[in-house]
């Protein structure tokens, strides 16, 4: 745990088993009531440490409300278990309509060409299953403009679709402090996955990246790993890297027709272990990641889909 500014602190929470390694909880003091800023899974791990940090700082859990970036399990997940009856729970409205059941990914499944036996053993280990808020709290709907005032902060939401649909920032302009949670990471590129056929998660998400590059900020403090100042430096990493991305699939869809599971087994990716050896859920945040380019690239009109059979294969245009 680190006091970031005078009233702000960070708590690391692990992420077991995850090579995310951990999630930034951010507390944020008030005088009347606190803040706390994503939480990690719900699983024991992360509760024991997100706990014995609000005890450090004097943080009443019948004081203290909740913002949730976005639905991921790694920030969602302890909510319920951490919020009071008088807790708010700040979280957007179109993810909210996604956590009642697992019928949005189906169009991920549709268009992506994952073996039958392979997707089984993907959704068994998927962290949102696994490790999901056991019940949905009541949420308190904020999205673009909404204001929360907290001791000396005063934060605006920031919509920033793409690394999920409904993402949300906070930015306080007097400090020029952004809480990014998952849209810009300081050394690692947020996962894109679309969730229907119509979708272009990239397309939003790179709108997003320049919007955020476009605001005075001095200091970033995202959802994982440290803090960082250059945001504006940031976003044109994350630019590039999506570009050079993109030119991959196409290079590998010079050899012909495939799947996106194909073509994301044939991609470089961080893992020293073969594409056989990665595990089953890194093998699906691949497949999203893959199909996020082409949907990016279909829409550009570089490549097209193909059905073949039950299968959508991708080609060139």
């Amino acid at each position: 745990m680190e006091e970031v500014l005078p009233g702000l602190h960070r708590v690391e929470v692990p992420l077991p088993r995850s090579p995310l390694k951990s999630v930034n909880s951010y507390v944020v003091k008030g005088e009347e009531r606190d803040l706390v800023v994503d939480t990690g899974m719900n699983r024991e791990e992360c509760a024991s440490v997100l706990l014995r940090a609000l005890r450090e700082l004097g943080v009443d859990p019948q004081k203290t409300d909740f913002f949730i970036t976005h639905l991921h399990a790694d920030h969602l997940g302890l909510v319920s278990f951490l919020a009071s009856g008088d807790s708010r729970v700040y979280f957007n409205r179109p993810e909210s309509e996604l956590l009642a059941s697992w019928e949005g990914v189906g169009g991920l499944i549709l268009l992506a060409g994952i073996p039958e036996e392979e997707l089984l053993r993907m959704l068994e280990t998927h962290p949102g299953r696994l490790y999901g808020p056991s019940a949905l709290p009541t949420f308190t709907f904020v999205g673009e403009g909404s204001r929360i005032e907290v001791g000396e902060f005063s934060f605006v939401c920031v919509s920033t679709p793409g690394h999920t649909r409904g993402h949300l920032c906070l930015y306080e302009p007097h400090q020029k402090l952004l809480l990014s949670g998952d849209h810009v990471l300081g050394d690692i590129t947020p996962n894109i996955t679309p969730l229907s056929e119509e979708e272009n998660p990239l397309g939003d998400y790179l709108k997003s990246l320049e919007r955020v590059a476009s605001m005075e900020v001095d200091l970033v403090l995202p959802g994982h790993r440290r803090p960082f100042r250059d945001l504006r430096g940031r976003v044109e990493e994350l630019k590039l890297h999506h570009h050079l991305r993109a030119e991959e699939v196409l290079s590998l869809l010079e050899g012909g027709r495939k799947t996106a599971y194909e073509l994301a087994s044939g991609m470089t990716w961080d893992f020293e272990d073969p594409w056989e050896r990665f595990p089953p859920i890194q093998r699906w945040f691949a497949t999203g990641e893959t199909l996020a380019h082409l949907r990016y690239l279909e829409e550009g009109g570089r490549v097209r889909r193909v059905e073949e059979g039950e299968k959508v294969k991708w080609e060139l245009s």
